[in-house]
């Protein structure tokens, strides 16, 4: 769950709730996201990823491709596509207790805009 009061948004809160469900079958993880920003609109979107390989996403958003890279057990990055473009990054790290998500994001956003921010999920 979006913890907003921890994030960092690149143009003031714009987010007021959010939540991330991670899945994984046979080496292809699956993030459900729910994001609600402040004029109450409810943003939802799904990315499939795998480890080192360009991975084509299905909805229509501001990256078309997304390539996955483990550094470790708790850490990730990407590289967010478009025609073959990188337009964006994500760092990912869980915290070592798991009960921490931070996600710093620099580029294009969900919404389109481009940006720099940094969301916090709690673990529920």
């Amino acid at each position: 769950k979006l913890n907003v009061a921890k994030s960092k948004f690149s143009t003031g809160a714009v987010l007021t709730a959010g939540t991330r469900v991670y899945t994984e079958a046979n080496g292809l993880y699956t993030l459900d996201q729910k994001l609600t920003g402040v004029d109450g609109k409810e943003m939802s979107n799904q990315v499939q990823y795998r480890d080192g390989k360009d991975e084509k996403q299905a909805t229509a958003g501001p990256a078309d491709t997304t390539l996955a890279k483990k550094i470790d057990a708790n850490t990730w990055d990407f590289d967010l596509k478009k025609d073959g473009k990188v337009v964006g990054h994500v760092h990912r790290v869980v915290s070592a207790d798991g009960k921490t998500l931070t996600v710093h994001n620099t580029g294009m956003q969900l919404s389109g805009a481009k940006g720099d921010e940094t969301l916090v999920f709690d673990k529920q």
